[in-house]
């Protein structure tokens, strides 16, 4: 079994849209009408298939954001992204260093879903690992 994809209800897609795609997401595809509302998918250039789909619905608006607490996305070159979000009209909080080559940043999504942006030790796998809860 693995995770797919992590499904966000919007409440306008093209301002939702616009965001995601700013921060380097692209679409791959679109389904109309279902019980939820239209589905947006999309990806990260080194995401295999789809990572998040945007869910909306003109007659359900976001109302409470409280049952998802954040998203996360790895960067190669925090400063680099932040930069690149930064050309594209979307404002990141200064950068924390969190130890040896790990650091992270926060962005927040027109709905105001926070996205946690995190650049990895050099070395590090993509995604954490059992290693990374071992104690020393």
């Amino acid at each position: 079994m693995r995770t797919l994809h992590l499904g966000l209800r919007v409440t306008d897609l093209d301002r939702s849209l616009a965001f995601y795609t700013a921060v380097g997401y692209t679409v791959l595809g679109t389904v109309p009408e279902t019980g939820f509302g239209s589905l947006t998918m999309l990806k990260l250039p080194d995401d295999p298939f789809a990572s998040l789909e945007l869910v909306h619905d003109a007659a359900r608006p976001v109302t409470d954001i409280g049952a998802v607490n954040h998203l996360v996305i790895q960067v190669d070159d925090l400063d680099a992204a932040i930069a690149g979000f930064a050309a594209n009209d979307v404002t990141a909080e200064p950068p924390a260093d969190l130890g040896p080559g790990m650091r992270t940043s926060w962005l927040t999504d027109p709905d105001g879903y926070r996205i946690e942006l995190v650049q990895w030790p050099p070395g590090h796998p993509a995604g954490m690992t059992e290693a990374d809860f071992r104690s020393a």
